[in-house]
């Protein structure tokens, strides 16, 4: 598997703070990955117990427009 590098700014740019918390939005996360978001949302319920409890939320529409 090639490594590939992304620069901390491109990461940084994906980063926002919603409820207190810094979040990365499940599509962004899904193409630093190169996979569909699906399947960042399914590997995630698939293997719950190895993500903290707070790992993912659902951001409202006012959050998700600001």
């Amino acid at each position: 598997m090639k490594e590939i590098i992304i620069p901390n700014e491109v990461i940084t740019n994906k980063i926002y703070f919603i409820r207190n918390q810094k979040i990365m939005l499940d599509r962004n996360l899904a193409a630093l990955y190169e996979v569909e978001t699906k399947r960042i949302n399914e590997q995630i319920k698939r293997n719950s117990a190895r993500f903290p409890e707070n790992f993912m939320f659902q951001v409202n529409e006012v959050e998700y427009e600001t």
